[in-house]
């Protein structure tokens, strides 16, 4: 013991890691040795003051009951492991009285968000378990009406509803069909750009629901092969790509009463984003945007005798495009609703009333990134924004007067909140760069009542490697000072030349210089560090929480503004007397691999190795919601697509450069890489290509991620 002590001192003396383990990528992706704990299953009890969650027992998972203002741990169960026993859990939620609880489980993803499941009803005095509904198997989107006493779901891109006491199904439309008519969800472009795959919602009085019909006949149908069988098998689905034809989307309202729907009357629109209901009121908000998404309507839709009348309350209009998200809170009152916009160059909460008059409620050179929810019994909001700084994420609280502003969370780091029903409590869940996540239960002024898990095993895990921290800085950038961080090896010596390995995304909507614990990517980049790397990762100018003209001058040329960033911090990283100038790599996926490409090819002085997994390529080949959001119609803008894809400047490429992709990925579709293969053949470069049969954009499944990331780390060490 005393001769181990005296090493460890001269380990600290020497700044070596004498008895530091190693990392690796099988300890990472293989044995999932650094995945953290959370909680499952969290959901707020009716009333606001107890909480459920699901809970591991000898016998399986249970479904427990706890007290917010008292936890102790150990709840009340109120869904026993033996009830459930027969059934793999997946998720579950409660009716209006909370005596029944609908269940999902065997569920299987279909794309990013949507999933399908087989649902059951469990009667929770009777412990009776019986199929939703056993004709129409697997649905997806199931849900309690408010009044608890039916569930709607939809199976086949039909929506129905099931009446819980009699057991009758009543079929609220029949036209669904794939890939032509799409009922009560969405396409998939709706789903990945709009992130919404719920298009429909019941009224308050639950008499009504509002539903979009997506009729995606015109659009055109792309196909991916799997190669699973003697002969591959196509998958078919409709993806409109920059300057296509999109679904016609159409608003209808089903009357129970009257047992028909009725189209609602939106006037002149391309797209139906967001559909929400009051909580109390029978009053439906519905937005619309035009195809280039910066004339942003607002419309009210009350009914009268079993009738949808609609009307047209407010407008936003911008010289670039306008977020769409889901900041909508809609006040008990039925006349004032709660929106953020960055009208005034910054993201901020507004109050709207009906009649269309506009109350900015925060203020100030940063940015709210969203709602959490309003008490409204005391006039308060609650929300999450950047306003220590872009990396930084922390929950506030404030009067609807604007005034009251109250930090209730860490001023340093991520806060994220889950708010109980009335906003009485929120679990918070915290972390920074260098420490995994702490749940903890809270009341709604912040004040720490119980820690929920603290991630004490990880910890203590990590603390057997020799982790340099991640640390903040700044970097000059092309035009502006941008926010980076960095890695060094944990034995680094300021005399010694260290090679670079840059990580990027770079795109629109996405940071990745975030105070936050990173998970399996961070333990990555300390492997580098371990081999000798100093890692960093920066945010150009067109990324988040740096106000509107930050984030929206990279409009109609994507990939220019920052690749002269990237560009930029390569010159100046090569002025450091720590940095070895001829070593400087790059490695990013799917918007961070165009990045990649464009720093490889227009680059190619400054990078020595690229990793561009699953990359746009040329913007023609992306889909149109998010195109021609930041870049219009390739009709309308060809040059800013052509001087800004890779694949049109594959005669510049000097370094090593790797493409990796899943052959499987409706995203990023494996066309990009095959182009950008076309192009660099055309121009006799060589390269070096890798395809994940099956795999989509995620790359994931298996082994993959274990292999995926051995390849990409021996590339590395090979060539920079």
């Amino acid at each position: 013991m005393i001769i181990k002590f005296i090493l460890f001192a001269i380990s600290l003396m020497l700044g070596t890691t004498l008895f530091s383990q190693e990392i690796t990528v099988e300890k990472i992706w293989k044995n999932y040795e650094f995945f953290g704990a959370s909680i499952n299953g969290f959901e707020s009890m009716n009333d606001g003051n107890y909480f459920s969650k699901i809970t591991q027992t000898e016998n399986g998972p249970s479904i427990t009951k706890h007290l917010f203002s008292s936890y102790e741990g150990n709840g009340e169960v109120i869904i026993s492991a033996d009830a459930l026993k027969s059934i793999n859990l997946k998720g579950y939620s409660f009716n209006k009285e909370e005596t029944k609880a609908l269940l999902e489980t065997e569920t299987k993803s279909i794309y990013r968000r949507s999933y399908t499941a087989v649902h059951y009803l469990l009667d929770l005095k009777t412990n009776k378990l019986q199929a939703l509904d056993k004709e129409r198997q697997p649905q997806t989107l199931a849900q309690y009406s408010p009044d608890g006493k039916m569930v709607s779901y939809i199976y086949q891109n039909n929506l129905y509803i099931k009446d819980i006491g009699s057991g009758k199904v009543t079929e609220v439309t029949t036209d669904g069909k794939n890939n032509e008519v799409i009922n009560g969800t969405t396409d998939w472009v709706y789903e990945e750009e709009f992130a919404i795959t719920k298009a429909y919602g019941w009224s308050p009085d639950s008499k009504n629901i509002a539903y979009l019909k997506f009729n995606e006949k015109d659009v055109t149908e792309f196909t991916m092969m799997f190669f699973n069988e003697l002969y591959p098998t196509p998958h078919e689905f409709k993806y409109p790509k920059a300057g296509e034809d999109n679904s016609t989307v159409t608003a209808h309202l089903y009357s129970l009463v009257t047992k028909t729907s009725h189209t609602i009357d939106l006037g002149e629109y391309e797209y139906i984003p967001r559909l929400k209901w009051s909580n109390k009121e029978n009053l439906l908000i519905l937005q619309t945007l035009n195809r280039h998404q910066n004339h942003l309507k607002y419309h009210k839709v009350r009914i009268e005798n079993n009738l949808p009348t609609s009307s047209s309350f407010f407008e936003e209009i911008s010289e670039t495009y306008v977020e769409i998200d889901d900041n909508l809170l809609i006040l008990e009152d039925g006349k004032t609703i709660l929106r953020t916009s960055e009208i005034d160059g910054h993201n901020h909460i507004y109050e709207l009333c009906l009649g269309g008059e506009s109350k900015q409620i925060t203020k100030g050179d940063w940015d709210v990134i969203e709602f959490l929810g309003v008490n409204e019994e005391k006039a308060t909001i609650y929300y999450t924004s950047a306003e220590q700084n872009p990396m930084s994420k922390g929950i506030y609280k404030i009067s609807i007067s604007g005034k009251k502003k109250k930090l209730i969370s860490e001023s340093n780091g991520v806060s994220n909140a889950d708010f109980s029903n009335g906003m009485k409590f929120f679990i918070k869940t915290h972390s920074d760069a260098n420490t995994p996540p702490t749940f903890l239960l809270c009341d709604n002024n912040g004040k720490e009542l119980a820690v929920l898990e603290d991630n004490s095993r990880l910890k203590e895990r990590l603390s057997n490697y020799n982790l340099p921290k991640k640390e903040f800085l700044k970097f000059k950038g092309a035009k502006i000072e941008l926010n980076g961080w960095m890695i060094k090896p944990a034995n680094f010596d300021s005399s010694k030349k260290y090679p670079v390995y840059i990580n990027i995304y770079g795109g629109p909507g996405s940071n990745m210089v975030v105070d936050e614990w990173g998970g399996m990517n961070y333990m990555y980049h300390q492997l580098l560090a371990q081999k000798g790397y100093i890692v960093i990762s920066v945010d150009p100018r067109g990324t988040m929480y740096r106000g509107a003209d930050f984030k929206k001058m990279t409009y109609l040329q994507l990939g220019k503004l920052e690749t002269e960033d990237f560009i930029a911090v390569a010159k100046e990283l090569q002025t450091y007397d720590y940095v070895d100038a001829s070593r400087i790599g790059i490695m990013g996926w799917s918007y961070g691999g165009f990045m990649t490409s464009l720093a490889m090819t227009k680059g190619a002085d400054y990078f020595k190795m690229g990793i561009a997994v699953a990359p746009v390529t040329n913007w023609r080949y992306y889909d149109n919601i998010y195109t021609e959001r930041f870049m219009r119609t390739p009709q309308e803008n060809p040059d800013g697509y052509d001087q800004n894809s890779p694949i049109n400047f594959t005669d510049k490429l000097k370094g090593k450069y790797l493409l990796i992709h899943g052959s499987g990925d409706d995203n990023v579709h494996y066309q990009n890489t095959l182009e950008m293969v076309n192009s660099l053949v055309e121009k006799n470069k060589q390269f070096d290509l890798f395809i994940y049969p099956n795999k989509n954009h995620g790359i994931y499944g298996g082994n993959t991620r274990n292999h995926l990331f051995n390849m990409m780390l021996n590339f590395t060490l090979e060539n920079l």
